[in-house]
């Protein structure tokens, strides 16, 4: 164990130190260092050009996920009819067939014609196209145009005779169907 010769009184030097801004006493008197303005600076500096390059990076991935979206987008609009058509093939060569047949009676062509709706029906309920065919139902504007109206013993608003059905595909009215509407009498 050295012992620390007694502080000489130096002319450079005080006798009492004052801590040097660069320097602090901590706990135990272990003296510790400041880091200097430059390390500070230089740390910062590297500390922005991480946060820069990760800002870069999650941008370019955005971009890149809004490309992806728009090319699927467009994908999905150009081939959304894919599977309807593939549906409907079917049913385009029952009719060729149909009409390349020479010597069909009335009743093989009748014959055919109802398979080929069987086959067109198959189709559409595969796809989600329902039929609209309100008879009895009550009027809905939503879902049905009325063409006129009729005098009737019944309820009144209510669909008569359906002139055309209408079609929605998925819930949705691509067609409504067109129909005749009761009113009271004397109405």
């Amino acid at each position: 164990m050295q012992d620390n010769p007694p502080s000489s009184p130096n002319p450079e030097q005080p006798a009492t130190e004052e801590p040097s801004p660069a320097v602090a006493t901590g706990q135990a008197g272990r003296v510790e260092t400041l880091p200097s303005l430059e390390e500070l600076l230089r740390e910062s500096e590297l500390k922005a050009a991480e946060h820069h390059d990760a800002w870069l990076r999650a941008k370019a991935e955005t971009e890149n996920l809004r490309r992806r979206a728009q090319e699927d987008l467009a994908r999905a609009h150009k081939y959304a009819a894919e599977k309807f058509a593939a549906e409907m093939l079917p049913v385009k060569d029952s009719l060729e067939a149909a009409l390349a047949t020479e010597n069909a009676t009335a009743e093989n062509l009748r014959n055919g014609v109802e398979l080929t709706l069987k086959q067109l029906v198959a189709a559409f309920e595969k796809s989600g196209l329902a039929e609209i065919n309100p008879t009895g139902e009550k009027f809905d504007p939503h879902r049905h145009q009325a063409i006129s109206t009729l005098e009737d013993d019944g309820e009144p608003n209510r669909v008569l005779n359906v002139l055309q059905k209408g079609y929605a595909l998925s819930d949705r009215v691509i067609r409504p169907a067109l129909v005749i509407v009761s009113k009271a009498r004397g109405a």
